[in-house]
């Protein structure tokens, strides 16, 4: 039986992610706005992040956990990541005639915000699920796992890793969703809340994960690729193409302001990875 006590602090470790997408409105405070250039280097700065911890963390995780060489571990991560990326295909068919904008937050009744809370389970939950997994070999007595302390609590060194760059990716994102409420006039606290609001699924995916993967441990390789799988194909369709976006009027389409942002993302995640 899964501990409460560990659910709960799987339920914090989400938490903190969400909280970490109102860190994207703080800028407000000091700015009126954010240029596309900048905007660019975060984007790239998440997908950096996003693709180093999917690589270095799970990947490696989900290699570590399976016996019997590269073939048994293809056959084990392998329908995880492909499950993975369906995810991301069939939210993105789902989503397509659901297009959510920002402003709506604001002009939304009870209704239309619950519609809005669940576009957004389906458009952040792979995150959630990322964190989740990561959370897998918590408590489990084994001195080969690699752990941190923190106070008195002992965790998977993965478990931060995971933590630390869904928390850092989750910035770019309220930028995202702060930019139309800037336009709208929406105070810089309430773009504060309505910048968590829009992560406030990923608690909910983690905990999900969490339990499952407890449950049932020989899936626990399959669940490293789901979320590997997941996060890598929302870089590719959704984090790069909107730094594009963003950069189109910039010279050479943004594309060296997005480079130098992943080149930065991953240089910051390695580490952490192999610490």
């Amino acid at each position: 039986m899964v501990e409460f006590g560990n659910l709960a602090l799987v339920f914090v470790a989400g938490l903190l992610t969400a909280l970490a997408t109102g860190l994207g409105a703080v800028p407000f405070f000091l700015v009126d706005d954010i240029s596309d250039r900048w905007n660019v280097v975060l984007w790239g700065l998440a997908s950096g992040i996003m693709v180093a911890a999917s690589l270095f963390g799970l990947i490696r995780e989900g290699l570590a956990v399976v016996e019997g060489g590269v073939v048994a571990a293809a056959v084990a991560i392998g329908p995880g990541v492909l499950v993975g990326v369906l995810l991301v295909i069939v939210g993105h068919e789902v989503l397509e005639d659901a297009e959510l904008d920002a402003r709506e937050y604001e002009e939304a009744d009870f209704r239309k915000l619950v519609l809005i809370l669940g576009i957004l389970t389906v458009h952040s939950f792979p995150e959630g699920v990322a964190v989740g997994v990561s959370f897998a070999e918590l408590g489990i007595d084994d001195p080969s796992l690699a752990t941190v302390t923190l106070g008195s609590l002992t965790l998977p060194v993965l478990a931060v890793f995971m933590t630390v760059a869904i928390s850092i990716h989750n910035v770019p994102e309220g930028v995202a969703v702060s930019i139309p409420l800037r336009s709208m006039g929406v105070s810089e606290w309430r773009m504060v809340w309505w910048a968590v609001f829009s992560s406030l699924p990923q608690p909910l995916g983690a905990v999900v994960a969490y339990y499952f993967v407890t449950l049932a441990e020989r899936f626990l390789p399959f669940g490293f690729g789901f979320a590997a799988g997941a996060m890598v194909y929302l870089v590719a369709t959704e984090f790069v193409p909107e730094a594009l976006e963003r950069g189109s009027d910039l010279p050479g389409g943004g594309r060296r302001e997005l480079v130098g942002g992943i080149t930065a993302g991953v240089l910051v995640m390695v580490p952490l990875a192999f610490a």
